[in-house]
């Protein structure tokens, strides 16, 4: 049995091109899935060793060591250290105990299953070199034909290879019958999918890239190049592109002579329409250009909480906003800033309302009167750390501050920042005093409890008392840590209660 079973290893090795170590594997398989039956158990771990020169095979059960304190998840394969130690002394984590067990008789039956497991990994083994083979030749889109429909998904072929294409990677109201002919972008191979393990997108922003990559010739050269690209799949998009030769126009060249190349993108596309942006270093003309066709009038830029407040016209208003905002939404995605769009009005509300509030800062912090604050402002100061660390040779510039104003004005703002770092890394103590349970509540900070304080919660009860978008208003927790915060505040009801009915 041994040499026939050799044979017939080397002749399906031969008449399937695979190697011989494959065959040999789904053999091992399939010796260790009947013996697993011997033990009435699909979760005993079984290891066979086939030797390639004799067909003698051994067979072994074997644990898999796993820390103490981890506990046994699966018994019937697992075992504790200290016990593991007890039978080889030097053995580690994460290594194996192997017993050896009687070997099964491979028989009519056991050849029988040997054979099928053996043709299945044969399929296993022709599909993967298959695989390998179409992802060797670097194709970025896959082209193919529709097979069928799988729940809801679509099998794609191409060749012998499949590709899956995920009804939500599919443009939205696109429909395709079987026979009919797709191209979409290759996004990840997940070889643990049966059938079709190249994921598809046809929705995907670097599907429409690789689509201006075969249709403009000069960015496959490299005199242009698309740095982003933003999609409402099937209804609008925004690219952005650059030039890297200054005799080449891009935006002429991606739409190409009677928008050609931008129409092969379209078409394709179900008329998804394409604004073409040209891209630059400077995020302000970045922001834009992007909102093209709408005419900016003014930007105000907020480097630290990357937000631009952008100012147009009455008449630019909906246009740079777009049907259901989507031109805002589409130019904050290509730029990958936060686009606030108001009209002159919002905006010289909200620069009031700013100033209003510097001012207050100063009057407060520095113990100025508003027309110190006043003249701050006006000479272009938002910050205490600007009044502090700003060179003493441009406040001395101010020709309304002397010398001593201008000293007094930067102590007393580092006072104030200082202040203000001890008050951070000690932890804050709040105006009234909270209850020492409160504090002792597990998962309260320090700041948290200032900010309770600060917001009428000086006990355990008042926690307890909250609602839990009462708690997330205070703290800025999230619903789910605010509920269970709240939980615990209440626990020593359900105590008392269970107390005084005892």
């Amino acid at each position: 049995m041994n040499r026939e079973m050799l044979m017939l290893v080397e002749a399906i090795s031969r008449e399937k091109n695979v190697e011989r170590d494959v065959v040999f594997g789904a053999v091992e398989a399939a010796l260790a899935q009947a013996t697993k039956k011997l033990f009435g158990s699909a979760e005993v771990d079984i290891r066979v060793v086939v030797d390639r020169d004799s067909g003698n095979y051994e067979t072994f059960r074997r644990w898999h060591v796993v820390p103490d304190e981890a506990g046994l998840q699966l018994p019937d394969q697992e075992i504790l250290l200290f016990e593991a130690k007890e039978q080889i002394p030097d053995i580690e984590v994460d290594e194996y105990i192997e017993e050896a067990v009687e070997s099964v008789p491979i028989g009519r039956i056991g050849a029988m299953a040997a054979k099928q497991v053996i043709l299945q990994k044969i399929r296993d083994a022709e599909r993967e070199m298959l695989l390998n083979d179409f992802m060797s030749r670097g194709d970025k889109i896959f082209v193919g034909t529709v097979k069928r429909m799988d729940k809801g998904d679509l099998i794609v072929e191409s060749g012998r290879v499949e590709g899956r294409l995920r009804r939500g990677d599919m443009i939205p109201k696109e429909n395709f019958r079987t026979g009919d002919r797709v191209r979409a972008m290759i996004m990840e191979v997940d070889l643990t999918l049966r059938g079709a393990p190249i994921i598809l997108s046809r929705n995907a922003p670097e599907f429409m890239i690789e689509l201006f990559r075969q249709e403009v010739p000069e960015i496959e050269q490299g005199l242009l190049e698309i740095k982003t690209c933003a999609r409402d799949a099937g209804s609008r998009a925004k690219i952005a592109v650059l030039s890297h030769d200054k005799r080449v126009d891009p935006i002429g060249t991606c739409v190409g002579v009677r928008g050609t190349r931008v129409n092969g993108v379209t078409n394709e596309l179900a008329g998804e329409r394409v604004d073409i942006v040209l891209w630059s270093e400077d995020p302000a003309q970045f922001v834009i250009g992007a909102l093209a066709p709408a005419n900016v009038s003014s930007i105000v830029v907020d480097e630290e909480k990357h937000i631009m407040d952008v100012v147009v016209d009455e008449e630019n208003l909906a246009m740079a906003i777009g049907r259901g905002g989507q031109n805002v939404r589409l130019a904050s995605d290509l730029t990958g800033w936060k686009i606030n769009i108001m009209d002159a009005a919002e905006s010289e509300a909200k620069k009031s309302g700013e100033s209003e509030a510097i001012r207050k800062l100063f009057m407060e912090k520095l113990d100025v009167d508003q027309e110190i604050a006043d003249i701050l402002f006006a000479e272009g100061f938002t910050s205490l750390e600007e009044v502090a660390y700003v060179p003493l040779q441009e406040m001395l510039e101010i020709e309304s501050f002397d010398e001593d104003t201008v000293n007094e004005l930067r102590a007393r703002a580092k006072d104030v920042l200082l202040t203000m770092d001890i008050a951070r890394e000690e932890g804050a103590e709040p105006a009234e005093p909270v209850s020492q349970d409160l504090r002792d509540l597990e998962g309260l900070t320090p700041e948290m409890i200032v900010s309770l304080a600060d917001g009428g919660v000086h006990t355990l009860d008042d926690l307890a008392d909250l609602a839990v978008d009462e708690l997330t208003d205070i703290t800025g927790q999230s619903a789910d840590e605010a509920k269970t915060l709240i939980m615990k505040a209440r626990a020593h009801w359900f105590t008392s209660d269970t107390a005084s009915q005892a």
